[in-house]
């Protein structure tokens, strides 16, 4: 190792009005931390300042990291590759600090960071979005708050990433907001040495939209931090997260503000002209998790058991996390009914603590590693007062205790990778049971096969079983059964052949929220037959030269259950583009072309933003409109550049594209943004 140090300066400031004083506090205290130990590392041990560019690695081939000595001095030894800035998920798997430019990166470039092929969004970013397909790849045995609308930009433990990488690392994501605002994700990591690295991240978003009273403004701020011994006995990992997620509601269009919409009268082409429903409601999300994952290795490859264990280590998993759902208008809405106030001030508290403690015995005796997990969850979700009507007493909390056990198993045969993961609630008020199986064929990094099958048993949303607020029909008490999950999935993926993957799912007890024909109320039901659904999913891109053509295709059907289970038959979305360098010596790498969407007609669901959740309808059926985008993306060194006209055939045909009913999607609209890292 060097001994070089390499000299550095910390400047990284993001103000946020709803920012708490301790999370300031703290955000200040990294600030301090880092520049101590960045500057002043004359008496310890560096890292290596190695920047090479490899044409023949086809994942290097586009990046051009370098370091600029324009304003400091740094002094080289050796080579750095991309491979050495890493980028950890909670399941541990890898990924890497990427500065190239693809066509996912175009299709992943929003305020989600996700490809949102499945996914049809709202006129103005930030507010949420129609879910086109299903994946079932969440195999918690727990019920959760509900209000699923609101969270598609919440941070969940499987969305914090961890890092460790060599030099300090900043990252910046930039996007223009629909009509007025923009979205800004700044990223920090450093090191104090190369067993402790660190991250401050926050993401601010604030996005005025074309419609009246559809303003969102969002904040999430993340701070995480890894570390292991010199022995590399001890490891953890942790993170804080805290969430401000504001959402204006405006009920969507009235019905002569739908006609005007699809008449075309350029009188109406400034959409704030258009009246909606009301303009006086919020919906806001607020959390805060504080989250440990930590273990010690008892014997480890170098110990003379080692003939009996290879590994043997215990471990710990803390996870506390709070949210707060309110629900805030001005004056009640005939919409929705009767209310009991004036003033509607509806608020949902949500707290859980998770404790797990596991053993973990890797070693040729199991063939593989062997984890045995006992784990207590404990949950609290309450409203102010309790509610006595005429027909029902509504408590004002559910809460409860569990205790859960379970066990996996992992191993390779040569070039096959078995997993299974089991666990079962064993003692408390839930019931409810989790088995996963797996197994993967990784020839090489251009071929993959994979097959998957799972069973899971959970209970509802929260608020499918509890609901309070002042309008009187939106107040419940349920004892609903378990939804228990069932299926099996097949994926092929080929850089030759393309991908391809079919999953087939039972669901039994499906829980969904429906609107009554002569009744305006969402209600709660659950469905007592089952719903079978199969989802296929292809994809292959197309080559000529410097043009490409991507192709994504998505077959859908539910051959029980389909009259509440609602999807499209298929979706597609097609690219046609050319990429290449620019200019001599390559300084600029250009990507440009025209992408298409479509998706066939179906009775998509209406969105109640009193529940923030969607429900049923079967007045009108959405789809079967085209979707144009133009793009035009640059790269230059680290900087990648991004110009979209969104929806650009929007005036070519009838105006009949929503979003949801009532929601019209957005019209044409420039954005611009880019992503800009800097390696020091």
């Amino acid at each position: 190792m060097s001994k070089n140090y390499i000299p550095n300066y910390f400047t990284f400031v993001i103000i946020k009005k709803f920012m708490t004083k301790k999370l300031i506090f703290i955000f200040l205290l990294f600030s301090v931390f880092s520049a101590i130990a960045q500057i002043n590392r004359r008496d310890m041990p560096a890292y290596e300042n190695r920047f090479v560019d490899n044409e023949n690695d086809p994942y290097n081939q586009y990046d051009t990291t370098r370091v600029d000595t324009r304003e400091i001095e740094v002094k080289l030894s050796g080579k750095t590759y991309y491979k050495d800035y890493k980028i950890f998920n909670y399941k541990n798997d890898t990924i890497y600090i990427d500065t190239t430019l693809n066509i996912n990166k175009d299709y992943a470039f929003n305020y989600l960071k996700k490809d949102n092929l499945e996914l049809m969004a709202f006129a103005n970013q930030g507010q949420t979005f129609t879910t086109l397909a299903h994946t079932f790849d969440n195999y918690s045995i727990y019920p959760k708050i509900g209000a699923r609308a609101q969270h598609f930009n919440f941070y969940e433990v499987e969305d914090v990433y961890y890092y460790s990488v060599p030099t300090p690392t900043t990252q910046f994501m930039y996007k223009r907001g629909m009509e007025q605002g923009q979205v800004l994700n700044g990223l920090f990591t450093f090191n104090t040495s190369e067993r402790l690295n660190a991250s401050i991240a926050f993401k601010g978003m604030r996005s005025l939209g074309n419609y009246r009273h559809s303003l969102s403004d969002h904040g999430n701020a993340r701070i995480t931090i890894s570390y292991n011994t010199k022995n590399e006995r001890y490891f953890i990992r942790t993170h804080l997260v805290a969430q401000d997620l504001n959402n204006d509601q405006n009920g969507g269009l009235t019905d002569e503000s739908i006609k005007n919409f699809e008449s075309g009268d350029p009188e109406f082409n400034d959409r704030n002209r258009l009246v909606t429903n009301f303009t006086d409601a919020t919906s806001i999300l607020r959390g805060n998790r504080y989250f440990i994952d930590h273990y010690y290795k008892l014997w480890a490859k170098n110990d003379t058991l080692r003939t009996i264990a290879s590994e043997l280590k215990i471990g710990h998993v803390f996870n506390f996390e709070r949210k707060n759902y309110e629900y805030e208008q001005d004056a009640s809405n005939k919409i929705f009914g009767p209310a009991f106030t004036s003033n509607i001030k509806d608020r949902a508290k949500y707290s859980k603590l998770f404790n797990e403690v596991y053993v973990s015995l890797n070693s040729p005796i199991t063939l593989g590693e062997v984890k045995f997990k006992v784990n207590n969850f404990n949950y609290k979700y309450e409203y102010k007062s309790i509610l006595i009507s005429d027909d029902q007493v509504i408590e004002s909390n559910l809460n409860g205790n569990t205790i859960t056990l379970g066990g996996e198993w992992h191993t390779q045969f040569k070039k096959l990778n078995l997993n299974v993961d089991a666990s079962t609630i064993v003692s408390g008020n839930l019931n409810g049971h989790n088995i996963l199986a797996s197994i993967d064929y990784v020839k090489d990094s251009l071929l993959s096969i994979s097959a998957h099958a799972f069973r899971n048993s959970r209970s509802p949303n929260l608020n499918f079983q509890l609901f309070q607020s002042s309008y009187k029909k939106y107040n419940w008490q349920n004892d609903f059964n378990n939804e228990e999950t069932t299926g099996i999935g097949f994926v092929f993926d080929s850089k030759k052949w393309g991908f391809a993957s079919v999953n087939i799912n039972n669901i039994n007890n499906y829980t969904y929220f429906d609107a009554p024909i002569e009744s305006e109320q969402t209600k709660p039901i659950q469905l007592g037959e089952n719903i079978n659904y199969l989802k296929v999913k292809l994809s292959k891109e197309f080559r000529l030269g410097h043009f490409a053509l991507d192709n994504q295709f998505i077959y859908q059907n539910v051959s029980s259950g389909s009259e509440v289970f609602r999807v499209p038959d298929f979706i597609t979305r097609n690219t046609l583009y050319y990429q290449n360098h620019l200019f001599k010596g390559k300084p600029l790498y250009l990507q440009t072309g025209i992408t298409f969407r479509y998706f066939s007609k179906y009775y998509m669901n209406s969105y109640n933003p009193v529940l923030s959740e969607f429900y049923l309808q079967n007045n009108q059926e959405i789809g079967g409109y085209p979707m144009f985008d133009f793009f035009l993306n640059l790269r230059i060194k680290t900087m990648q550049i991004f110009f979209k006209l969104e929806h650009f055939n929007s005036s070519l045909g009838e105006q009949n594209y929503y979003s949801a009913p009532l929601y019209p999607y957005r019209d044409l609209s420039f954005r611009f943004g880019l992503i800009w890292t800097f390696f020091i």
